[in-house]
């Protein structure tokens, strides 16, 4: 998965959306158990990853606001927007 691209903000919001989905799906109160089972494993596992992808993102932010002075006029490589590289 290529988290640095701006693609991948989109693939972030696709997850959560699903997550969402996901939520929704185990509060209704005629499915099935196995079927909750399967949606709350799969919620876990995105809720996992989006978390990883929030931390990342909290850590570039926090490198931007209390990192040090970039020097020659250059800009930090944080690798959020540029292609993942």
């Amino acid at each position: 998965m290529d988290k640095g691209s701006a693609g991948s903000m989109k693939n972030f919001e696709e997850r959560l959306a699903r997550l969402e989905l996901l939520g929704e799906m185990i509060r209704k109160t005629d499915i099935p158990l196995d079927d909750a089972l399967k949606f709350f494993e799969e919620g876990i596992a995105l809720a996992r990853t989006l978390e990883k992808d929030l931390e990342k993102i909290e850590s570039r932010i926090e490198i931007l606001m209390n990192g040090p002075e970039i020097k020659n006029g250059g800009s930090p490589e944080l690798g959020l927007f540029d292609g993942g590289n």
